[in-house]
């Protein structure tokens, strides 16, 4: 399995990424975790336009599934235009959601260029992968994943606070890309976000392999993040995300 980070900005783009999308291969089939804001141009460095086999949206902020709207255009509209029809698996409400982020009718919406699934807490499979999704601590519906092939498994946090399912899904996990949007402040919020240290926390109780913090929001000074990361008891290695950086599981 082959993981390449397309855009790991938190909340919005930044100047050096995209928001959050991940493309995972494995067996020639390519699967998207997210497409949020600016990542449909940074995917097209990876893989052509037309690759992509599956997606799987966490959440229905427009940070994690904006770019949709753009792909509907690219798969609607394209050169060699109609294309299959894409699955996408997503919470409930996506197609109207994304339908009014467009600015078209709920019927057909987007519905004509994607397949939408309705998400729930379980496992499926798509091509070779086993994505496994879990309800995680937003305030909206969102999910975490975990997927495995090969013998391999990545996990994902999407957005979330802390939160045990994410421990769960994580469970020695090859790799766990986990957010980490906040730094150490008095009164954060709960039930929205993490900080380094938290996203350690997770990734030393689930025993994983490799934990790279994800959705970097561009105010915070990510050298604080990373160093919060260090002090939160995980002995592996811990780096940041970055647009373009490569994890090959093999």
């Amino acid at each position: 399995m082959k993981v390449t980070v397309v855009g790991c900005s938190g909340s919005y783009p930044g100047p050096d990424s995209p928001a959050s999308c991940y493309l995972l291969e494995a067996d020639g089939f390519r699967l998207l975790l997210d497409l949020g804001s600016g990542a449909l141009g940074a995917l097209q460095r990876h893989i052509g336009l037309y690759d992509v086999d599956a997606i799987c949206l966490s959440h229905l902020h427009a940070d994690h599934c904006l770019d949709l709207c753009g792909y509907h255009v690219a798969r609607t509209y394209g050169p060699r235009a109609p294309y299959p029809m894409l699955p996408v698996h997503a919470p409930a409400g996506a197609p109207a959601r994304l339908a009014a982020a467009y600015g078209m009718p709920d019927e057909p919406g987007l519905e004509t260029a994607f397949d939408f699934v309705p998400l729930e807490p379980r496992s499926f499979e798509l091509g070779p992968f086993t994505v496994t999704a879990g309800l995680v601590n937003h305030p909206v519906e969102a999910y975490g994943f975990r997927v495995a092939a090969g013998g391999r498994a990545v996990a994902y946090s999407g957005d979330t606070g802390e939160c045990e399912e994410l421990v769960t899904l994580a469970e020695d996990a090859d790799l766990l890309l986990c957010e980490a949007s906040f730094v150490e402040r008095p009164d954060l919020p709960t039930g929205l976000h993490m900080t380094g240290r938290q996203a350690a926390e997770h990734a030393a109780k689930a025993g994983v392999g490799r934990l790279v913090l994800t959705h970097l929001v561009p105010w915070n000074d990510q050298a604080e993040v990373l160093a919060e990361a260090g002090r939160g008891g995980y002995g592996g290695p811990i780096e940041l995300a970055r647009s373009g950086a490569v994890y090959d599981l093999a």
